[in-house]
């Protein structure tokens, strides 16, 4: 995936109100919008090398947007969640992800559930296949504590519970059901639920497992020069 403009370089400042950061430029201090509404643990330590894009448009307040930050002098770590979605359906429709090959459309934020949730990908097969349609909800993981080691989420997620309960309701009707964890951290090569964070999520997410929910992991990788990042690596998910 190309980010929509080329990548530009800057220090982190700090990051405050969730959707604001301040950085230093060649040009001098500017607030750009950070797209992320987790906690960002471990991911805004102050001085911190940014990368973001301008999308030059006037009628936005903060036209530049937070994509990408160095952690532990050496890891890069996109922060931008909403492009986890485009990320995973690229990598889907490319043949990276080889589980998930054998369909033949992918649905974006398509209806589904009691809970009246939205499926971030909703895999299907020609309707004379008897395969069955896949669910698949997304969770960017950009939280890293060393040794490869990556945990989600970063804070407490009701609404992570929710998704959880309905993959657990879509395998139960006798479809397939995944969780797919975007892993936009070059550090990370497995990944396990944050149950000091948000217990009840790894509680969950076990049971999802036990219940025949799948759980995939794959890994990013970023190209600073060509500003493109892709989903490459497959990754360990341990519950």
């Amino acid at each position: 995936m190309k980010f929509p403009q080329p990548l530009q370089e800057g220090r982190l400042i700090k990051r405050y109100k969730r959707f604001l950061a301040d950085i230093q430029t060649e040009q001098g201090q500017t607030t750009i919008h950070c797209p992320n509404t987790g906690s960002m643990k471990n991911c805004q330590d102050p001085d911190a090398r940014v990368w973001y894009t301008d999308s030059a448009n006037p009628k936005r307040k903060y036209p530049c947007t937070w994509q990408i930050v160095e952690t532990d002098g050496q890891y890069l770590v996109g922060i931008n969640t909403s492009l986890a979605n485009h990320l995973v359906g690229e990598a889907i429709t490319s043949g990276v992800v080889t589980e998930l090959n054998a369909y033949e459309e992918i649905r974006y934020e398509v209806p589904y559930g009691n809970q009246k949730s939205r499926i971030d990908i909703l895999l299907q097969s020609r309707a004379d296949a008897e395969q069955e349609n896949c669910y698949v909800e997304i969770k960017n993981v950009s939280l890293g504590l060393g040794d490869g080691l990556g945990l989600f989420p970063d804070a407490v997620t009701t609404r992570g519970h929710k998704h959880l309960q309905e993959l657990i309701d879509v395998k139960k009707n006798g479809e397939r059901a995944v969780l797919f964890f975007c892993v936009q951290h070059t550090g990370i090569d497995h990944v396990r639920p944050a149950d000091d964070i948000d217990p009840e999520y790894g509680r969950l997410l076990r049971l999802a497992q036990q219940s025949g929910v799948e759980l995939i992991a794959y890994g990013a990788e970023f190209d600073l020069l060509n500003s493109r990042v892709e989903l490459r690596q497959k990754l360990l998910v341990e519950c």
